[in-house]
């Protein structure tokens, strides 16, 4: 047997498709579907509702199983496998991620998925716990508490000087974001620390020339 042969022979033994059971491919999905689950449930569980997207939570879910899916079809032949990825290269995805969190679950959707499509069930289940863990514990810490907004609207132009007296007196510290003037009216916006938030808008709201007060808080990026 020339050289020739040896190179061609060993060359298509590389590409030569591998066999999976049914077993395996049953196991590994069924077990991609069940941390699939569970990913759904702690990003349902983790997220605030005022960003929650339950059609983003089954995207979550169902990219775990496809994924799983997905390499394990490759692993059955690696000419199928080079195909795949020229396929999957030319998709394009261009929906926004609101929340840095969101980008997050989506990969940790993904590890999974490929873990469990290689046939490493342990680790995916232990990736998913220290994920969990490392979320609970990190959100759980303390962080600065964010500043209020106070809106204040006024008839005259020197009541600016009476509304910054009484957030002194009531505020542990205050900063001017804005005014607006026009020729009947002041609208002054106030970032500011207190926490005598409701004594601070009736004080502001007994000066005469004030028209209306509103004290907002938020659940934003904190500045240190």
């Amino acid at each position: 047997m020339s050289f020739k042969d040896i190179f061609k022979k060993s060359f298509l033994e590389g590409f030569a498709s591998s066999e999976i059971t049914t077993v395996t491919i049953v196991a590994a999905l069924v077990v991609a579907c069940l941390l699939a689950l569970y990913i759904f449930f702690v990003y349902r569980v983790v997220t605030r509702k005022t960003f929650y997207s339950k059609s983003f939570n089954i995207t979550l879910a169902g990219v775990t199983v496809i994924t799983a899916a997905l390499i394990l079809t490759m692993q059955s032949s690696v000419v199928l496998s080079l195909g795949m990825v020229g396929a999957l290269s030319i998709v394009r995805f261009r929906t926004a991620i609101k929340d840095p969190m969101d980008l997050m679950f989506l990969f940790w959707s993904i590890s999974v998925g490929i873990i469990c499509g290689a046939g490493l069930a342990q680790v995916a289940v232990i990736l998913s716990v220290v994920v969990t863990l490392g979320i609970l514990i990190l959100d759980r810490m303390p962080v600065a508490k964010a500043p209020m907004i106070l809106v204040v609207n006024a008839k005259q132009f020197e009541a600016e000087a009476a509304v910054v007296d009484i957030v002194k007196q009531h505020a542990k510290s205050y900063h001017i974001k804005s005014r607006n003037l026009t020729e009947t009216s002041l609208d002054l916006v106030l970032e500011l620390r207190t926490d005598k938030g409701g004594e601070l808008v009736r004080a502001v709201m007994g000066l005469q020339a004030v028209t209306s007060a509103s004290l907002m808080s938020h659940d934003g990026e904190v500045t240190f």
